[in-house]
């Protein structure tokens, strides 16, 4: 088994597992619901966005315009990363049980243990369960979310901070997003599984925030979703397995 100890080295463990004979099957689902919405939305964004940024922009006072410079990468930035997180989060709870399934795969491979002795009929009877984890960690995001973009319709101030706040937020979000998957398998208690990750937020954030980096490239985010899986997976057994036995 591979040691990273890293969020970088847990993703990139994450890339080589994902590709696994054994495990790539499992890969395709996941796959497909993330390439058709978060396609779809990235070519929405790119035919309205730059229409959106000068609307934006002509919301700063006048004595304030030289800061355009400044603030268009970076709305351009948050909004990427805005739009690709909403519609990965849209995706993530489409293919929740794939997902869930896949990260059960790739722990029986890097264990040699089974995690569950169930067949898919049984993966199938726990949708409604793994849909209302889904709802859980939604409304967790929520409130966040919405708080920040309020924030960022703030002229001048909100729009300088905001992004830079999206995207600590966002690396966070994603952590828990996929490192739930294994954590659940396992009916660890979603506010459980969130102090372990805070017990090792070094891990969870750099983990959470190559996530984001990829999520917010357009074609490599269509790719991301199982990837990401695999990895938070990988640090799923590496680094909190035990304490959850």
């Amino acid at each position: 088994m591979n040691k990273a100890n890293t969020g970088f080295g847990y993703f990139h463990q994450g890339f080589q597992l994902a590709f696994t004979p054994g495990i790539r099957r499992y890969v395709i689902m996941p796959l497909l619901a993330n390439i058709l919405l978060v396609g779809s939305a990235m070519y929405y964004l790119f035919s309205n966005l730059n229409i959106w940024i000068e609307s934006w922009m002509g919301a700063l006072p006048e004595f304030l315009s030289w800061l355009s410079y400044v603030l268009w990468p970076l709305l351009t930035l948050t909004i990427l990363a805005t739009f690709s997180y909403f519609f990965s989060t849209l995706a993530n709870f489409i293919a929740a049980p794939f997902n869930g399934l896949l990260a059960e795969k790739v722990e029986e491979s890097l264990t040699q243990q089974k995690v569950s002795d169930d067949g898919i009929l049984s993966v199938v009877k726990d949708v409604p369960r793994i849909m209302a984890r889904e709802w859980r960690k939604l409304l967790y995001v929520l409130p966040k979310a919405i708080g920040l973009f309020l924030l960022l319709l703030i002229p001048a101030l909100g729009q300088t901070i905001a992004p830079f706040l999206w995207f600590i937020f966002t690396a966070w979000m994603l952590a828990i997003q996929y490192c739930d998957y294994p954590f659940d398998n396992h009916k660890v208690p979603f506010n459980d599984m969130r102090l372990s990750l805070k017990r090792k937020q070094g891990k969870s954030y750099s983990f959470g925030a190559i996530v984001a980096l990829f999520t917010s490239i357009p074609i490599l985010n269509l790719f991301v979703m199982p990837i990401a899986v695999c990895g938070a997976t990988a640090m799923w057994v590496q680094e909190f397995k035990e304490q959850h036995k």
